[in-house]
Parts: structure tokens; C-alpha cells; sequence
């Protein structure tokens, strides 16, 4: 038995000898001729950010893109400057004039804010500039991050849309133009005009500037 066992760990001990030089061998000192799978920039077809393809530094590219249009967007709204009264009170005739005006929209949008729903507004409007772009390259990379930002499931700002509707701009996806959106843009456009506009309205925030304005005005 004893001796047996003896034989065992000389065997094991060899094959741990082996195992050893092999790590250090020629092929994984990177000589001329072998392939170092760990310094290999091969792009991958996967979704993770673990190697350094072209994919992922156009993706993160196109996120940083993205991230710059929405801050400019929130500056835009914060700064905007303030309404005329006879501004305010035409907001109150229709939802498109409200949309009609940029005041009307940026006051709009913190109230979208407010209730959480301000993707709705980001995706209108990225989608109204979209529909100005004439280069062709330019619409098919925009329109990618249009949907990454606002139609994919795995987005944060992910709008609410039908079945029918996802599945036509699945399809557009295919081949990107200025019309991709238009369903989805409809589509959000008249979520925020029978549901976020009546209550806007009503809001504190609408009566409150109202009243602002009309105790500022000359004629009050």
C-alpha cells in the first residue's frame, strides 16, 4: 500500500511539473508566429463591453452622442425664458399650440418631469429633429440611437407602445429613413395630448404661472 501510494504522488507531482512549464512555455511569451488569444482585439459578437472591437467604441460613441443631445435638451428646458402671458393663455386653447410654442413645451416638459413621463417629450423631440436630417449615414446612426435610447425594452427611457407599432419600426429598423418613427411619434404625441395635457392644466404649476403673469401684467 505504502508503496503504491508513493507511485501516485510521483505521478501527480510530474504532471504538476508539466502543467507548470507548459504556462511558461515559448507560445505564451508571445514569440513571432503565435497567437496571444489575451492580447487579441478580435471583435466578438456579443453585447458586453469585455473586449475592445470596433463595435463597442462606436457604441459607446453613440452613447455619448446621446447623453450630449439630452443634456443640451434639459438645458434648454430649464433655461428657457419666461412665457407672455397671452403665451400662457393660448396654451389652454389646444394642446397644439402648446406644442406650437418652445416656451410652451419646455414648461410642459418639467411638468412631465414631475410625473415621471419626461421620456415622452425627449422622444417627440429627438424624433421632430430627426425628420431634418437629409444625410444618409447621419439617418440610419441616429436612428439607432433613437431606438436604443427610447423603443428598447432594456432602456430606462423606454416609451410606451403597442405591439402594432413596435413591430413597424422593427421592421423600418432594416432600413432607417426619416419616416421610421412616425407611427411611434403619433403615437406618443396623442398619449400626452389625451392623458398629461388635461392634467397639466389643472396643475398647480399651469394656474400658478397663470396667475403670475397676471398680476405682473400692466393692464392688472
Amino acid at each position: 500500500m505504502g508503496s503504491e501510494r508513493m507511485e501516485m504522488r510521483k505521478r501527480q507531482m510530474s504532471v504538476q511539473q508539466e502543467t507548470a512549464a507548459g504556462g511558461t512555455g515559448p507560445a505564451q511569451q508571445g514569440q513571432p508566429g503565435q497567437a496571444n488569444p489575451r492580447g487579441s482585439n478580435a471583435c466578438c459578437f456579443c453585447w458586453c463591453c469585455c473586449c475592445s472591437c470596433s463595435w463597442n467604441e462606436d457604441r459607446e460613441e453613440r452613447n455619448r452622442k446621446a447623453s450630449h443631445d439630452v443634456k443640451e435638451g434639459t438645458a434648454d428646458c430649464e433655461e428657457s425664458p419666461t412665457p407672455t402671458l397671452d403665451e400662457v393663455h393660448t396654451w389652454g386653447q389646444s394642446f397644439d399650440k402648446l406644442m406650437g410654442c418652445p416656451v410652451g413645451r419646455a414648461a410642459f416638459r418639467l411638468f412631465l418631469r414631475t410625473e415621471f413621463s419626461e421620456e415622452n417629450m425627449l422622444f417627440w423631440m429627438a424624433c421632430e429633429e430627426f425628420t431634418k436630417e437629409t444625410n444618409e449615414t447621419a439617418i440610419e446612426e441616429k436612428a439607432r440611437v433613437i431606438y436604443e435610447d427610447y423603443i428598447s425594452i432594456l432602456s430606462p427611457k423606454e416609451v410606451s407602445l403597442d405591439s402594432r407599432v413596435r413591430e413597424v419600426i422593427n421592421k423600418n429598423m432594416l432600413e432607417p429613413s426619416i419616416h421610421t418613427f412616425d407611427d411611434a411619434q403619433l403615437q406618443i404625441y396623442t398619449l400626452m395630448q389625451r392623458d398629461s395635457y388635461p392634467r397639466y392644466m389643472n396643475s398647480p404649476a399651469y394656474r400658478n404661472l397663470l396667475k403670475t403673469l397676471s398680476e405682473q401684467s400692466p393692464e392688472s
